[in-house]
């Protein structure tokens, strides 16, 4: 081998060594298109619910919580949500693992911290955000209020992965800010964001880092 080739080679390894050890590469696309029709799902369940237990549309009720809403209905809209975070993460936990054993890296390394950290402090915010929002009664600024605390959290965590995530931040941040002016249809937006986006940029991540040859992945 020529020596311009192997410092061609070299310049590859190095770049290869920075691009482990700075971003958690091991994310898998996966995770977010089953994380979109996990979300999807619960959405519907959650329009369904409201049709049939409040028979009203969500629009009418959508600026404060009536007063007549029982128990039922938050128990509901907790059981929900909760069910699509555990199957979300559950999915995520194995597919990113399942990727980052086929890499040989490991999946809980700096990258995968710092990844964590960088993500949970917006959205720790946003969701003691949207309880205040809760107990002053404005249930219809919670979907956009998750939609845009979610995406910042994305773009604030985005340096330390792909950059695929950062630009599915910005779009929730943008769907967000849209929806602010739509109260009453933040279901809708809530389905668009969690659920249609996160099945476009999963496939798109996917294609890109882990259905292509590995010599190709991150180049």
């Amino acid at each position: 081998m020529s020596e311009p080739n192997e410092q061609l080679e070299q310049i590859k390894e190095i770049r290869s060594m920075m691009e482990r050890s700075s971003r958690f590469i091991s994310l898998s696309g996966l995770a977010g298109v089953f994380a979109g029709f996990f979300a999807m799902a619960g959405a519907i369940a959650f329009h369904l619910y409201i049709h049939q237990k409040l028979n009203s549309e969500y629009k009418h009720f959508a600026r404060e919580i009536p007063v007549d809403i029982s128990i039922d209905f938050h128990t509901f809209c907790i059981l929900d949500a909760s069910a699509v975070l555990v199957l979300s993460l559950l999915f995520a936990v194995f597919f990113t693992t399942r990727n980052a054993k086929s890499k040989g890296q490991k999946i809980w390394d700096i990258a995968g911290r710092r990844l964590i950290v960088n993500l949970a402090i917006p959205l720790v915010a946003g969701g003691i955000y949207c309880l205040v929002l809760l107990k002053y009664g404005w249930f219809g600024m919670v979907a956009p209020t998750t939609l845009i605390f979610y995406g910042l959290a994305l773009v604030n965590a985005s340096k330390y992965t792909v950059d695929e995530i950062r630009w599915l931040g910005f779009s929730e941040i943008i769907l967000g800010l849209v929806g602010c002016f739509f109260i009453g249809y933040g279901i809708t937006f809530w389905m668009i964001g969690f659920g249609v986006l996160h099945i476009i940029y999963g496939l798109l991540m996917y294609v890109r880092y882990e259905a292509q040859p590995k010599e190709k992945r991150f180049w």
